[in-house]
């Protein structure tokens, strides 16, 4: 290879301060930024590489095969004024809906990075403060959305205060995640960690997620939203991940009609989540779970370990149907969970409940097996709920909670200092246990 063809394949570099950001906080330099990039994408590609300095910004659009590099040293800020955020459809909580533009994202594109050792700060004060009072007209934006989108990598950043949602690929494919922290106030409304939605290849490692809801949540439509929209989420695999305070650690549904399939999750730390694993659905969403694989957890300080709830009220409390825990017929709105196979899991300080299992009385939950689990109750006489559903007891340091199940096996499965039975099951459950 001659010189000159070496050079040609050196990625172009360029610093959007050449195109008149100034980097000082106060300024807004989202022309600047973004003329950086599309710069890029002009010339096919290549690196923006942003040096320190506090640059100040509205929605920024990704073009293909650019790679946006925050060095040491650079924050990206986002504006707190609602017109730097263009509105433009989006999926929102399982549907397609006008929505704010992402503080960074993209749609339709290939070969984009997201990456180096710098900060992206949303200021979502401003507008949680605005959901609360019920001031927005549509929902706000989230920090790094791409949809439909092929290879992407987002790695090393830390990323807070993200308006909502904080990692959000939809319909994305080929998607690495990798050695993110982020760190979203525990009182912040819906800053949920990383939300693949209808996904498939997707791999999260070595991230630090702490926020004011669920910390990694597989998502995949609901039933409100056309079918072709409603992809599985599909071929993932999370690993050496800590997750911090929010709702649940490691999440599947409650948008899940697409189904969810195909997932590992391995080499994780729990600390102070209400839940650990949490799956959720409810009567009328459709859609399949299946093929789970959890291996190798530690939790420290959880409200319940282990959650699969099939009556999930939230956006639907009180709804006759949905609460229902009499057999109704099966249609194409059942939602099934099958194939969940959790192993060598230690958790202590464990609040509420071991484990609390509820499966469809028409649709129980199917092959459903723990391995080697160790569960240790605090001490505490805090009474609450396992999880979000209409006419559940309330516990404190109670066992495994199941109703609803079937091909259920517990395998060296200790539960310790729980008040009550360690397995708390009545005749909807068909369970193997073992030692007996």
């Amino acid at each position: 290879m001659s010189s000159s063809d070496a050079s040609s394949h050196v990625p172009s570099l360029i610093n959007p301060r050449d195109f008149g950001a100034r980097g000082d906080g106060h300024n807004l330099d989202t022309t600047a930024i973004q003329a950086a990039i599309n710069a890029s994408g002009e010339i096919g590609g290549g690196i923006v590489s942003v040096p320190p300095g506090h640059y100040l910004t509205g929605a920024l659009f990704f073009q293909n095969n650019v790679t946006l590099q925050l060095d040491p040293g650079a924050v990206i800020l986002g504006s707190e004024d609602p017109a730097d955020y263009p509105i433009k459809p989006n999926r929102w909580e399982g549907e397609e809906r006008l929505t704010h533009s992402p503080l960074i994202g993209g749609s339709g594109l290939s070969n984009i990075s997201l990456s180096g050792h710098g900060v992206i700060d949303g200021r979502g004060e401003y507008w949680w403060k605005a959901y609360w009072e019920k001031q927005l007209e549509y929902p706000r934006p989230r920090l790094i959305g791409f949809n439909d989108c092929t290879n992407i990598l987002i790695d090393g950043l830390t990323l807070i205060n993200s308006p909502s949602w904080t990692v959000n690929p939809v319909r994305c494919g080929n998607v690495s995640i990798h050695g993110l922290t982020i760190i979203n106030p525990p009182d912040s409304p819906n800053t949920d960690g990383i939300n693949p939605d209808s996904c498939n290849l997707v791999r999260i490692s070595d991230c630090r997620v702490s926020g004011g809801d669920d910390c990694i949540t597989l998502k995949a439509g609901t039933q409100r939203e056309h079918p072709e929209l409603r992809q599985a989420c599909r071929d993932i695999t999370i690993t050496n991940c800590r997750l911090e305070r929010g709702h649940g650690g490691l999440v599947i549904g409650s948008e899940m009609s697409g189904d969810v399939r195909n997932v590992t999750i391995s080499n994780c730390v729990f600390v102070g989540t209400d839940r650990g694993i949490r799956m959720k659905s409810r009567r009328g969403r459709g859609g399949v779970v299946e093929n789970i694989r959890i291996d190798n957890l530690l939790m420290d300080g959880v409200l319940c370990p282990f959650t699969i709830n099939m009556y999930y009220h939230i956006g639907a409390r009180g709804d006759p149907v949905v609460s229902d825990k009499n057999h109704r017929p099966v249609d194409e709105g059942t939602p099934s969970f099958r194939h969940i196979h959790i192993s060598q899991v230690s958790a202590v300080n464990v609040k509420i409940a071991a484990a609390f299992l509820y499966g469809l009385a028409e649709m129980p939950l199917e092959d459903i097996t723990f391995n080697e689990i160790s569960i240790t109750l605090s001490n505490s006489t805090e009474g609450g709920h396992a999880e979000m559903a209409d006419d559940i007891p309330i516990m404190s340091r109670a066992g495994f909670f199941v109703r609803n199940a079937r091909r259920l096996r517990l395998e060296n499965v200790v539960v310790n200092g729980q008040e009550g039975p360690a397995f708390d099951m009545d005749d909807s459950v068909e369970a193997e246990i073992y030692p007996k």
